[in-house]
């Protein structure tokens, strides 16, 4: 009789699949050296597929960028004036002693009916004591007094709280001069929306203010970049209703809108490509927004100062120098001091740090012909 093979009626119990040795590959710190090399051309691949992923989605914005600007209009006027950008943040407008300014006053006009601008008022250094705890009513009498003003009309973004625009002040007020600047309407805790027209009808306004209280005292005009473009509109406008200012004075300012927005860093990425002109340069214009210095300057009859630092990225330093040239053949500046002031690269002055040169005041002085205390 043949013995029956017990072994082939025992079923084999199913082994856990490989339990222990996953415990030992846990143990030991994951995979092996061969296995890790194995492993290392799909994580690669993983890399790769998602920056391809990641260049795709860029592609697909930066294509998109152009038809959207088109479209709305109002997003690239948004981008000129960048008035909802308010640094420094937490300022309190109302406050000019928070950011070091105890000698100035803050109050509020209306260049229209329901529409409210805020102002500062600085008076001369040597009033600072004078000044401390005083009523409006005691800063609006100063304006008649000999000393010269300012109306200094600041560029896009910020406020009129804004860092290097307070350091301005600090030092022509050092300097002698009273300094009234403002925030256009829809900037700071000023009210509306903003324009060219109602930037240049804002500052209008307050330069009749101003002169009214100044009669035949020097006043001079001082913009800041895009507060150039406002400027140059304002004396135009002046002059050619035959009260030019006592001068104008230009810091980093530009050509026209155009050759300012083809030159600015953003556009660095679209300038170069086939219809860079009918998406962007286009659409502002398309918005009323020209700031056109360079034909401004065919209409102004006053001196006229420019100053322009030579690292300037944000209004490239050609464009101040080709406004000036401009300037210097125009008719009608024809009798009248032109002067150009470029600041070497190695100052480091850029597009808002002129107020640190200390030939500043010797500049100021030798143009305007007036002696200020730090600059005799």
């Amino acid at each position: 009789m043949r013995k029956r093979d017990t072994s082939s009626t025992v079923e084999e119990e199913p082994q856990e699949p490989a339990e222990d040795a996953k415990a030992d590959v846990r143990q030991a710190g994951g995979l092996g050296p061969a296995q890790q090399l194995d492993m290392k051309p799909f994580r690669r691949l993983g890399v790769m597929s998602k920056m391809r992923r990641v260049a795709s989605w860029l592609l697909v914005v930066y294509v998109c960028i152009p038809f959207i600007v088109k479209l709305c209009p109002s997003i690239q006027a948004k981008l000129i004036f960048l008035n909802f950008v308010k640094i420094p943040f937490f300022v309190d407008l109302n406050r000019p002693a928070d950011v070091g300014l105890n000698h100035t006053h803050n109050f509020y006009l209306e260049p229209e009916e329901g529409l409210k601008i805020g102002v500062w008022h600085t008076v001369p250094a040597e009033m600072w004591r004078d000044a401390e705890d005083k009523p409006g009513e005691w800063f609006d009498s100063t304006l008649s007094s000999a000393h010269p003003a300012i109306l200094y009309l600041h560029g896009n973004a910020g406020t009129r709280g804004g860092d290097h625009r307070v350091e301005l002040y600090k030092v022509l007020s050092s300097l002698g001069y009273h300094v009234v600047t403002f925030d256009y309407r829809g900037w700071g805790d000023s009210d509306g929306s903003p324009s060219e027209s109602g930037m240049t009808s804002d500052a209008l306004f307050m330069y009749d203010w101003l002169k009214d209280r100044r009669g035949k005292r020097p006043l001079y005009i001082w913009g800041h970049s895009l507060g150039t473009g406002v400027a140059t509109n304002l004396v135009r406008h002046l002059c050619d209703r035959g009260s030019p200012p006592d001068a104008l004075i230009l810091e980093s300012p530009f050509t026209n809108i155009r050759e300012e927005a083809r030159s600015h860093p953003f556009s660095m990425v679209y300038r170069h490509l086939p219809g860079f002109d009918w998406f962007f340069l286009d659409t502002i214009s398309a918005s009323n927004i020209r700031f056109a210095s360079d034909d401004n300057v065919d209409h102004i009859s006053c001196p006229v100062l420019i100053l322009h630092a030579e690292d300037d990225a944000v209004v490239p330093f050609h464009l101040g120098k080709k406004l000036y040239n401009m300037a210097a053949r125009s008719k009608s500046l024809s009798g009248h001091k032109v002067q150009f002031v470029p600041f070497p690269s190695s100052l480091a002055y850029k597009h808002k740090f002129i107020y640190k040169s200390p030939q500043l005041p010797h500049i100021l002085s030798d143009f305007l012909g007036t002696a200020h205390p730090t600059a005799q």
